[in-house]
């Protein structure tokens, strides 16, 4: 019996828009330091697929790992699950 592999899903915050159907997306965990025991925060940033563009910088997204689609980008974004109040708080300022 073949075994199929998982594809990798990560969650994070969506911290560029500017390319085209590409994202720039932060995913931040909690890394243990090996010698103090000391957790600490480690950010990377990977580049996810985002074929109509619809989301926005601060939104909170799954990215799931897929085949190389371009030299850097090797990750797709696959569901929205939070969406950011950024273009809220921008209208109450104009007011």
């Amino acid at each position: 019996m073949e075994k199929k592999s998982q594809k990798k899903i990560l969650k994070g915050i969506v911290v560029s828009d500017k390319a085209e159907k590409t994202c720039v997306v932060s995913i931040t965990r909690l890394k243990k330091h090996k010698k103090y025991h000391k957790y600490h925060k480690v950010t990377k940033r990977y580049k996810a697929h985002d074929e109509n563009g619809k989301f926005k910088v601060g939104d909170e997204v799954l990215i799931e790992e897929t085949a190389p689609i371009s030299k850097d980008k090797k990750w797709k974004i696959i569901s929205l699950i939070k969406k950011s109040n950024a273009l809220d708080q921008e209208k109450k300022e104009e007011q």
